[in-house]
């Protein structure tokens, strides 16, 4: 077995992490409806603008900020047609990552700032996590 460094054994120790809670966030779901069609934006970084998903002019936005390691507001409910924006604003970089069959297309990439959108078109419970801080999570409820 090769000898490593210990940068790079945190670095595999991370990437493993990484890949066992990525694996189980989709595992544990009741649900065998298939994901959504959906439209998701993602504007990374401070400097970008906001990137507006198409929906219906009757759509509304809400917005879950994603700061001090949480959610917030943890849950929301909405309507068909309705987006989600989550802002992200902390020191650390945080994920939304959806739990379940039901929730399969929710899956922003990881990010410090900025902010990932997500247009929910079907009805139900869709729960989430952050893929690097499993006890983040939230609920977006869909009437």
């Amino acid at each position: 077995m090769p000898i490593l460094h210990r940068s790079s054994r945190a670095r595999a120790i991370a990437a493993l992490a990484l890949t066992a809670s990525t694996i189980l966030a989709g595992c544990g779901s009741d649900d065998t409806d298939p994901a959504p069609a959906t439209t998701a934006t993602s504007v990374p970084g401070p400097t970008g603008g906001r990137a507006e998903p198409s929906a219906p002019a009757a759509a509304a936005a809400v917005t879950v900020n994603v700061d001090d390691m949480a959610f917030s507001p943890g849950n929301v409910t909405v309507r068909v047609g309705d987006t989600v924006t989550w802002t992200f604003a902390d020191s650390v970089p945080h994920s939304v990552q959806g739990i379940g069959d039901k929730a399969m297309g929710i899956n922003s990439p990881i990010l410090t700032t900025g902010e990932w959108s997500y247009t929910f078109t079907v009805p139900g419970e869709y729960r989430y996590l952050c893929s690097l801080h499993p006890d983040m999570r939230g609920t977006v409820t869909v009437e």
